[in-house]
């Protein structure tokens, strides 16, 4: 059962073979229970084509994601993101935050899991079950 949607943080580092994410992520992928989005294969992408060794870093995720599934956008996703968006504008929330990370969190709430995230963000949207975390080795 899909418990967890990895934002493009922690799918990045995952990538990367960075122990924290390691550590934390390839349990869930084991026990089938983490997913993302194609807004954030299309962040990582943006990401690694900066690599000299894009090809070979895409081939790897492309094969991650056949471990951990990609949700598209769907209509109630997207009714979501507008319902969101209505909640986070002032006066009655705090501001918005990014359209790709609304859409995100509108796909974790449609689908009732958690963001793995290193983006506060995620945090101001109501009802959003949040886990940030830190990639990065001490």
């Amino acid at each position: 059962m899909r418990r967890y949607l990895l934002d493009s943080g922690p799918l990045a580092a995952y990538l990367h073979g960075r122990r924290p994410a390691l550590d934390l992520i390839a349990p869930w992928i084991r026990r089938h229970e983490v997913t993302t989005s194609v807004l954030v294969y299309a962040e990582v992408t943006e990401y690694i084509k900066s690599f000299p060794d894009f090809s070979r870093r895409h081939a790897r995720l492309r094969t991650l994601l056949r471990e951990v599934y990609p949700y598209v956008l769907s209509y109630p996703i997207l009714d979501r993101y507008a319902d969101i968006r209505r909640q986070l504008r002032p006066p009655r929330g705090p501001g918005l935050i990014g359209d790709i990370d609304t859409l995100i969190a509108a796909t974790a709430l449609e689908r009732d899991l958690t963001v793995v995230t290193t983006d506060g963000d995620f945090e101001r949207v109501p009802r959003l079950k949040v886990m940030r975390i830190t990639t990065r080795s001490a």
